[in-house]
């Protein structure tokens, strides 16, 4: 931050000299690095929130069809999209754990492992329901649907992470892998899906070429979920309105997504939204994950809400 100072007072310093000598050119350039220093003020003060415990881990990015059939499904892999777009724009690796295609487009459910610098610290706000309102193109009638979807963030944990499962609280599924045919179609049973029947927490994993290696990396899962799970636990003590498991459902979204009658994302939580819906669907969600860690950084402890100004 200190180089950051000196090089504001340098640029002050142009200012004052422009100014003094009627050279408009050293003004403009001295108040374009200002600009440039505050945007860079700012983004630093948002990453000095990402000091949680976990915030520097990976993330699992689960993602969920809810209310709406095949039109959800069709949704959530849009969603499944615009995280992939997100994560591969910040040079994240990205490895495909589980995918349940739809019966009819789309997707039921998936399963991503998005490794990099701070991928949980980012990507944890992203938890919850999301709405979509469109035309269907599923339906011939051309009527407005409105689809949901869930989106869990889980922490990648270390591996010796001291979290007890029982056998006995267990439920293994074994299936045959998705894949695209041909010669590299999954013959055997590889795939494997674990239910916590204590929980009701279910993951699964097909990416790996053994059942005992896809076994291994869902317990890993779900070890994470479940050390997730006591965290919020733990949070939720403190703050009663955190840490909430909702239905996929009305009245439950953190986000809603509308592309008919007008175009707009909207955050419910932190009010930031924007009218480039395809952006966000490409990815461009760095305004809304700034926006949850800027409500952190502007919380006054009052309970009012602080509006945070991107820098333009």
């Amino acid at each position: 931050m200190r180089s950051l100072q000196t090089a504001m007072d340098d640029s002050i310093e142009l200012i004052e000299m422009g100014e003094m000598e009627g050279d408009a050119a050293i003004v403009a350039d001295a108040e374009k690095n200002i600009l440039t220093l505050k945007s860079e003020v700012v983004k630093r003060g948002l990453a000095s929130l990402l000091s949680g415990e976990l915030d520097a881990n990976d993330a699992y990015l689960q993602v969920n069809a809810g209310a709406g059939g095949t039109e959800s499904c069709d949704w959530a892999s849009m969603l499944f999209r615009m995280y992939m777009r997100w994560a591969e724009k910040k040079g994240y690796k990205i490895s495909l754990m589980d995918k349940q295609d739809g019966d009819v487009a789309g997707l039921k459910s998936a399963i991503l492992e998005v490794s990099g610098e701070n991928a949980y610290g980012w990507l944890k706000s992203e938890s919850g329901v999301h709405r979509l309102v469109r035309i269907s193109p599923f339906d011939s009638n051309a009527r407005r649907h409105t689809s949901f979807c869930s989106i869990s963030v889980t922490p990648v944990v270390d591996e010796n992470i001291d979290i007890k499962i029982e056998d006995k609280d267990l439920r293994v599924d074994t299936y045959r892998s998705q894949g695209a045919g041909g010669q590299h179609v999954n013959k055997t049973d590889s795939a494997v899906r674990l239910t916590h029947l204590p929980t009701g927490i279910v993951v699964a994993c097909q990416n790996q070429r053994s059942q005992h290696q896809n076994r291994a990396f869902a317990m890993k899962m779900l070890k994470a979920k479940l050390y997730d799970r006591e965290m919020q636990a733990k949070q939720a003590e403190k703050d009663a309105h955190e840490a909430s498991k909702t239905d996929i459902a009305w009245g439950h979204q953190i986000r809603s997504y509308v592309l008919q009658p007008y175009q707009m994302v909207k955050d419910l939580r932190t009010g930031t939204e924007t009218s480039d819906t395809q952006g966000v669907l490409d990815g461009d969600l760095d305004p809304f994950l700034e926006a949850s860690l800027a409500q952190k950084l502007t919380d006054k402890g009052d309970g009012k809400k602080v509006v945070y100004e991107d820098v333009e």
